[in-house]
């Protein structure tokens, strides 16, 4: 298959958040550098949250101002309200993500707001962007499914991504935030995501917490999708959600689509090293599947 998939590597950020061991800064940015060195084009690498409520995330500016700008790689800062705009803008991040929770109870213990709250923040940050500041997308956060309150109803989910597509955003992403969702009802939702997005582009965002997380990146490209989250080593978890596990393996997505056929222009052998790395830094075995099974066909030895 001729077709390009673009993984969005977000270990860095969501990779990281959920630890227990902290990285310093100078570790962030060899991550960061390893990751961009196999293939990392567009990558989560700062969230604008309050470093005492996250401390996993502090040293936001520092990081940023060791990335200077750099010809086709996007560096993305994840921002939950105007502040974190602000900040994103100041500290010259390539692309903001702004992220709007599905569910009031989420959104109250994420970001302190309601869901009509976080989508009229949402509005006001794309209104105040100037021609000159960085490209806006959406995540839409437990989009499949709340650990407060179950099920997320469909026209909640569609709601918020017309609303984001409305304000005009670049792209608008669904997450499933705590690993609830299914191959089925990921092709439901993509479908009525896209008939509310239009033209916008969508993404996906995946976490393994019940294995399915493969199986829902499958879906999602059947259904059309191009564009997809991961993190390396299969990091990931959010501090606000109950028993929260890591998303799908950016080297474990590189070799299920490659092996079909499509494109990533990742180097899956560089992947492995950067996962079992990183996995070794944070005191932890390695998630991904491919960093305890190695690659097939197995290399030949040089």
């Amino acid at each position: 298959m001729a077709r390009k998939i673009e993984i969005v590597e977000v270990g860095p950020r969501d990779g990281l958040q959920n630890e227990k061991t902290l990285l310093d800064v100078s570790q962030k940015l060899e991550m960061i550098h390893r990751l961009e060195d196999a293939g990392a084009r567009r990558m989560e690498v700062v969230s604008f949250v309050n470093p005492k409520r996250v401390p996993q995330m502090a040293g936001a500016e520092e990081i940023m101002a060791a990335l200077p700008r750099q010809a086709g790689r996007s560096r993305i800062g994840l921002v939950l309200n105007m502040r974190g705009w602000d900040r994103c803008v100041e500290t010259g991040c390539d692309e903001a993500n702004v992220v709007v929770c599905a569910s009031d109870s989420f959104g109250i213990r994420n970001q302190g707001a309601s869901v009509a709250e976080q989508v009229d923040a949402m509005a006001a940050i794309v209104a105040a962007r100037r021609p000159t500041d960085p490209p806006i997308t959406v995540t839409v956060s437990v989009a499949f499914g709340c650990p407060f309150e179950g099920e997320v109803p469909e026209d909640r989910v569609t709601g918020i991504v017309a609303a984001a597509a409305a304000a005009g955003v670049a792209e608008i992403a669904l997450a499933d935030t705590i690993g609830v969702a299914d191959p089925w009802t990921v092709r439901r939702r993509v479908e009525l995501a896209r008939k509310a997005a239009g033209d916008i582009p969508l993404r996906l965002h995946f976490h393994d917490t019940r294995n399915t997380g493969l199986a829902n990146a499958f879906a999602g490209v059947e259904a059309g999708v191009d564009i997809l989250d991961a993190s390396v080593g299969g990091l990931g978890g959010c501090p606000f959600a109950p028993n929260a596990t890591g998303n799908i393996g950016t080297e474990d997505l590189v070799y299920m689509l490659e092996r079909a056929g499509f494109e990533t222009s990742y180097d899956l052998g560089k992947l492995i090293e950067i996962g079992n790395w990183s996995s070794d830094l944070l005191g932890k075995k390695t998630a991904s599947s491919l960093g305890r099974a190695g690659t097939f066909p197995v290399p030949l030895e040089a």
